[in-house]
């Protein structure tokens, strides 16, 4: 059994994975069909703030708030809406889309380059967390 790396893991894990511009990401910020998750920690919202419209789950928890059949669950997890994940740069996002695919979303997607692109190309963003 061969070691892998987290480079190597999330170079997999982005094989078949839409990623989206953060323009393209700009146009769905008011979609009613679209709900957009950050996964970064806690201490990195407060810090940095987050996308308008965002909800929230730390990677940490991601398998628990989406499993239907889980006490955690949170419905912003919802199988008929385009999914879009984003953390500081891409690499979480990327790994959480490939466990939410195993876990039978097909909707899902994720920013290229994550919240640092977001700031970099489009600055927007709630500050009230």
């Amino acid at each position: 059994m061969s070691d892998i790396t987290v480079k190597e893991m999330v170079k997999k894990a982005k094989i078949g994975l839409d990623e989206l511009k953060v323009e393209e990401v700009k146009e769905m910020l008011n979609s009613n069909d679209t709900n957009i998750i950050d996964l970064r920690d806690t201490s990195e919202l407060i810090e940095n703030g987050i996308i308008p419209g965002s909800m929230h789950t730390s990677r940490g928890h991601l398998e628990f708030f989406a499993d239907p059949k889980c006490e955690y669950y949170k419905d912003f997890f919802d199988k008929n809406k385009n999914l879009v994940l984003y953390c500081h740069s891409g690499a979480r996002s990327a790994l959480a889309s490939k466990t939410l695919k195993d876990m039978g979303y097909s909707k899902v997607m994720h920013i290229k380059g994550g919240f640092k692109e977001w700031m970099k190309k489009v600055g927007i963003i709630d500050d009230h967390i």
